[in-house]
């Protein structure tokens, strides 16, 4: 696939793949952005260059029968799960 250099393109691909968040704006999936393949990274750029922010995954559960066995073992230095747009970004 070629690359993604045109504003509009990448403005296309994210409508496309946003779905509605509850903070009024929009919220697009990781692994929706990297199925773009090689335009993932230009997706990302575009994202983060107009106040859209990343998602981190939330905090394994450690209560339970084996939450002392699992403690401190969840992952927080992965990439992000989501991206997150403002209101009013993609009208």
């Amino acid at each position: 696939m070629t690359t993604v250099d045109d504003d509009a393109a990448i403005r296309a691909i994210v409508a496309r793949l946003a779905r509605p968040h509850p903070s009024g704006g929009k919220v697009i999936e990781r692994a929706a952005i990297l199925a773009e393949g090689d335009n993932a990274g230009e997706v990302v750029d575009w994202i983060l260059g107009r106040a859209g922010r990343s998602e981190a995954a939330a905090p394994a559960r450690a209560g339970g029968l084996h939450g002392a066995r699992f403690a401190g073992t969840e992952r927080r230095d992965g990439p992000p799960l989501r991206y997150i747009l403002p209101a009013g970004v993609l009208d």
